[in-house]
């Protein structure tokens, strides 16, 4: 089955979220949602899974992400992750870069294994991100590639934009990019292996 098959046999399966979405016997908020009932409730059942795959995450926002992801923080906490806040630590102005170099260092020293970076859109953290060598970074604003970027192409670092998603739907989102490994397939190994190669070059 090639991979534009198995796309869509997932999107025939997957829910979608967006507003007023079902998932289970929760509501998803959209864009833009202030509610925390219907994620946290999807991601509390796969709260005990979760834990048997811990890991430490560096997490960062700019002054535009950091009220979101100041309202997520306990709910990846209580997937059984731990965190390493990196910034910023209020709303006041920021440089996403700044956070960014942060978070991403932590993942190459050994620190954490993953990131998420919070910024206004999550383009600008992403592009801040895939500046340093050895990172992979991708915006994840669908369920697809927010498990899909793991297992085809090894993405240590989520960003996501408080101005795109809401709490609820964020927090969904942080569940698939958590518990995807990355495929044990040739093929995909063999392109990360390359993008190496071009990090190396530089």
């Amino acid at each position: 089955m090639n991979t534009m098959t198995k796309r869509r046999d997932f999107l025939k399966t997957a829910p979608m979220l967006v507003a007023g979405s079902v998932v289970g016997n929760s509501i998803l908020s959209g864009c833009g949602s202030s509610s925390s009932g219907g994620g946290s409730t999807v991601a509390a059942s796969k709260a005990s899974e979760n834990h048997a795959n811990s890991m430490k995450l560096a997490v960062g926002s700019d002054h535009a992400g950091y009220a979101l992801k100041v309202r997520l923080l306990g709910d990846i906490k209580a997937l059984g992750h731990e965190i390493i806040d990196m910034g910023s630590y209020d709303e006041a102005p920021v440089d996403f870069p700044d956070i960014a170099q942060k978070v991403c260092a932590a993942i190459l020293n050994g620190e954490a294994q993953r990131g998420i970076m919070f910024c206004g859109t999550g383009v600008g953290a992403a592009i801040a991100c895939n500046k340093i060598p050895g990172i992979r970074a991708s915006v994840c604003h669908d369920i697809y590639s927010a498990s899909q970027c793991v297992e085809h192409d090894d993405v240590q670092v989520m960003t996501l934009g408080a101005q795109v998603v809401g709490h609820s739907v964020a927090l969904e989102y942080i569940v698939r990019f958590l518990s995807a490994e990355f495929s044990t397939a040739e093929e995909f190994r063999r392109r990360v292996e390359k993008l190496n190669m071009m990090d190396r070059r530089e």
